[in-house]
C-alpha cells in the first residue's frame, strides 16, 4: 500500500519520470521511488509479502551467483525499498527483481566479459560512464557488504532489520556518495542497483524478473505479440494479454 503521508504514488513518479513512456530520468529522491512504501508499522512491503509467483510464472526460480543468503536478503530489501508494492501491482520482491540481478551477476553482465576491462584506471568525469577496474559483481558484493557495515554502525542490527526510514537513510547517502567504497563510488553502485532493479521490474520474465508479466501489466505493455494485423486499424483502445518471448517457441 503506498504511503499517503508522502503523497506521491507509483503512477506519479512513472509520470514524471518518463519511465511510463519508455525513457529513464533519474531522480533525486532515491532513483525516485525509496520512500513511498513504508508501513504502518515502519517496516517495507518484503516485510509483509513473500514473493509468491502465479502459477502462470514462466521463470525459472533458482539463486546462481548469492551463495549467501543474508546477502540474497540485503539485496532484496534494497530492490524493495527502490521499487515497493503498492496498490497498483507487485514490488520489486513480488517481481522476482532479486533473482533477476542475482542470474545476471553470474553471467556477462557481472564479469563485464565483453567490455573493455584494461588500464589504466582513473577517476573519470560523469559523462565518462564505466571507469572501474572492477567487475559489477565484485561491486554488488562490495555494495553489499557496504550497505550492512553501515546498519550495524548506524543502528546496531543487519540492514534486514532495519524500519523502511533506516533503510532509506543509508540507501541516500549511496546516492550522494557519503559512503566510502574501494575501487569504486558508492553513487555509481547506487546507480548500477537503481537500474537492474528497474529492468528485473520490466524485462521479459524469461530473465527471471517480471514475474507473471506484472510489471508490463501495471504499464499496460502488451510484450512480444506475434502480430497486430487484426487490431491495428481498430480505433478503440485495446487492451492486449501481454505474452512473453517464450510463448513465441
Amino acid at each position: 500500500m503506498a504511503n499517503e503521508k508522502k503523497g506521491v504514488s507509483r503512477r506519479d513518479f512513472l509520470k514524471t519520470t518518463g519511465i511510463a513512456t519508455g525513457s529513464i530520468v533519474g531522480g533525486g529522491l532515491i532513483g525516485g521511488l525509496i520512500g513511498y512504501n513504508v508501513n504502518n508499522n515502519g517496516g517495507t512491503a518484503l516485510e509483509e509479502k513473500t514473493g509468491n509467483t502465479s502459477k502462470n510464472d514462466i521463470s525459472t526460480r533458482g539463486r546462481m551467483f548469492f551463495s549467501n543468503d543474508k546477502d540474497f536478503k540485503i539485496l532484496s530489501q534494497a530492490t524493495e525499498r527502490i521499487f515497493p508494492e503498492d496498490d497498483l501491482g507487485p514490488g520489486a520482491i513480488g517481481l522476482g527483481v532479486p533473482y533477476f540481478i542475482d542470474n545476471r551477476l553470474y553471467g556477462n553482465y557481472g564479469n563485464n566479459s565483453r567490455e573493455y576491462m584494461q588500464g589504466p584506471f582513473f577517476a573519470g568525469e560523469a559523462t565518462q560512464g564505466y571507469q572501474s577496474k572492477l567487475t559489477r559483481a565484485e561491486i554488488f558484493t562490495q555494495g553489499i557488504q557496504k550497505m550492512e557495515s553501515e546498519a550495524e554502525s548506524r543502528f546496531d542490527t543487519s540492514f534486514i532489520e532495519l524500519d523502511g526510514e533506516q533503510m532509506d537513510e543509508i540507501l541516500t547517502d549511496f546516492q550522494k556518495d557519503k559512503i566510502k567504497m574501494t575501487g569504486v563510488s558508492s553513487e555509481f553502485f547506487f546507480k548500477l542497483l537503481r537500474q537492474a532493479t528497474l529492468e528485473g521490474a520490466y524485462a521479459d520474465p524469461i530473465y527471471n524478473g517480471n514475474n507473471n508479466m506484472d510489471g508490463w501489466r501495471m504499464k499496460g505493455f502488451p510484450g512480444h505479440q506475434a502480430a497486430y494485423i487484426n487490431d491495428i486499424e481498430k480505433e478503440k483502445f485495446m487492451k492486449i494479454e501481454p505474452k512473453s518471448i517464450n510463448t513465441m517457441h
